[in-house]
């Protein structure tokens, strides 16, 4: 039974590859010497240890100049294609180093999406083009279970009422909270206020609406509920219900709502994986929707 043996040419680095493709693209040694940036008798000393741990002459004597021996040709591309690749390399690692390159998923509730990060979204994907960028919009409580779950990796949602363990929190903003009613109602008295269209219950939002509306004597009949700010928004202008909601998403568009009174006010934090490797492409989107941290 035969063995195919494989030949292994020993410690051939690329800068010895480089000193090749030098003289071979110079007019002299002097040349391609300063090209690559090394005396003409350390490239000379270079190239005699590629030929001898090569075991093939590569050069032979033209009068006084030392030239490619034609034989040299299977070499010499070689050797251009290895140079070529290890630059590709140097330059992603470069890219890398500087977050140009890599896979970020971002997670963000509506209102951060479409009102209040788009603009540094867009900044980045104009600085960041070769990243590949994923964006899932979500509720709170689903965008931490994925963080939490290694399926994000950088989240902007309404902070949690009690510490998540595994993760990392920063305040992002505050935003206001208003009471919105249909055109044909006005504010009235806190005991005639609603009925409501509001997020479902269980939701981040939803648990601090209650409890302000609570506080504020209101009663709290709800009559249809929703994810979806642009649904409830709906129901309000369809004279269905009441709701609460961001200021941001309310009052935007073309046909706002009519605000009552600010209810109350929740925090929106960002949140990562405690302990995670560091990525310097989520570094660098953090750093463009949090420039001064």
């Amino acid at each position: 039974m035969l063995h195919r043996v494989a030949t292994v040419l020993p410690d051939l680095s690329i800068r010895q590859f480089e000193y090749l493709v030098a003289v071979a693209e110079h007019p002299t040694w002097a040349d391609a010497a300063d090209q690559v940036g090394v005396s003409a008798s350390a490239l000379s000393q270079g190239l005699a240890e590629l030929e001898r741990r090569m075991g093939v002459p590569l050069f032979e004597r033209e009068g006084r100049r030392r030239v490619l021996r034609p034989g040299a040709t299977t070499v010499l591309d070689h050797a251009r294609q290895v140079v070529a690749l290890s630059t590709d390399l140097a330059r992603w690692a470069d890219r890398a180093k500087n977050a140009d390159v890599g896979a970020v998923r971002l997670g963000m509730i509506d209102v951060a999406a479409v009102h209040h990060f788009p603009d540094k979204l867009e900044e980045y994907r104009r600085i960041h083009p070769d990243v590949d960028f994923r964006l899932r919009v979500a509720p709170s409580a689903d965008l931490v279970e994925q963080l939490r779950s290694s399926q994000l990796d950088l989240i902007i949602c309404v902070e949690p009422k009690e510490e998540i363990p595994g993760t990392t929190v920063q305040h992002a903003m505050t935003e206001e909270l208003a009471i919105y009613r249909p055109d044909t109602k006005r504010l009235g008295p806190v005991e005639k206020w609603g009925p409501w269209v509001l997020f479902p219950e269980g939701s981040h939002t939803r648990a601090l609406i209650s409890h302000e509306l609570r506080r504020a004597g209101a009663s709290i009949d709800v009559v249809a509920e929703s994810h979806q700010p642009d649904v409830l928004i709906e129901m309000v202008q369809l004279g269905l219900g009441w709701t609460v909601l961001p200021v941001a998403q309310a009052e935007a568009g073309a046909r706002p709502l009519r605000r009552g009174r600010i209810l109350t006010r929740r925090n929106l934090v960002a949140m990562m994986r405690s302990g995670s490797a560091p990525d310097p492409a989520v570094a660098a989107l953090r750093s463009t929707l949090f420039p001064s941290t």
